[in-house]
């Protein structure tokens, strides 16, 4: 497995921030059950993957740099596409779908934080590799995209919408009081064939499917595979906000967010 050098991270390092006693990432018996819970199920939750002190760390770090934090709302379809001028505004592909929320990015992630820990062990590459089948996994050369922890306070959501990527990973730090639901369909598309489901997503949108509900805490780690799975995260309800860590990583090396995306999300280049 390739690491860039920045996967540094001993395995003492590792065991501050994960708790290896109940997730062994390196035994191959447990990688095996992993592996094969992401495949039936499209995703994994490993419930308090975090230790108790890095969750702590990472809360009070999110609390002291939320004021760095970009705050977007902004409305997108479900395919994450600009809209097709073929088709009505009321068509699944062009509805408007509301999302909010305040980011802070890798270059304002604090050089000793337990996330660094975390993202930079080989070891949890491997892990991860693992399980997802993937060859290698690489960190974004650009400073903004490799880590990122989201905040939704309030009335903030995530609205419904496929992924671009074929997985993500999320951690969970803080649970707010209500709301903030991860919800999904499993299996409503398949990009790689160009089948859109327009008919199926049109469906879920007007609240006519039955959906999946993840309950997730803090310190959950979460694996997910949205690329034809559709999904959301409910509003927050509640005075306190809810905290999650994207970790993004590429299956290629020496790629980069694209300006136009860094400056939507992130309201900088760097």
């Amino acid at each position: 497995m390739t690491t860039s050098p920045k996967s540094t991270a001993s395995a003492t390092d590792l065991a501050s921030v994960v708790d290896l006693a109940r997730h062994p990432l390196d035994e191959p018996a447990f990688r095996t059950h992993c592996r094969r819970a992401l495949d039936a199920d499209g995703v994994l939750v490993m419930p308090s993957l975090l230790t108790p002190a890095a969750v702590r760390s990472i809360r009070d770090e999110g609390d002291r740099r939320q004021s760095l934090a970009h705050y977007t709302t902004g409305t997108h379809n479900v395919y994450l596409a600009p809209t097709d001028p073929a088709l009505p505004e009321e068509h699944p592909r062009n509805r408007a779908i509301v999302s909010s929320k305040g980011c802070i990015t890798t270059d304002q992630i604090a050089e000793d934080s337990a996330l660094r820990t975390l993202y930079g062990s080989g070891a949890f590459r491997d892990f991860l590799c693992s399980v997802l089948g993937e060859a290698s996994l690489h960190e974004y050369t650009d400073p903004l995209s490799a880590i990122n922890l989201h905040y939704a306070a309030t009335g903030q959501e995530l609205g419904w919408h496929y992924d671009d990527s074929s997985f993500a990973i999320t951690l969970m730090i803080q649970r707010p009081r209500g709301g903030a639901v991860f919800e999904y369909v499993r299996d409503v598309r398949d990009a790689d064939a160009g089948d859109k489901a327009y008919e199926r997503t049109g469906r879920i949108l007007d609240g006519e499917e039955p959906v999946r509900r993840l309950a997730i805490d803090a310190g959950d780690l979460v694996l997910f595979r949205g690329r034809d799975s559709m999904h959301r995260v409910t509003p927050t309800e509640g005075e306190v906000t809810r905290m999650l860590v994207v970790l993004a990583y590429n299956t290629e090396p020496g790629i980069a967010l694209s300006a136009s995306a860094r400056m939507t999300f992130y309201g900088r280049l760097g």
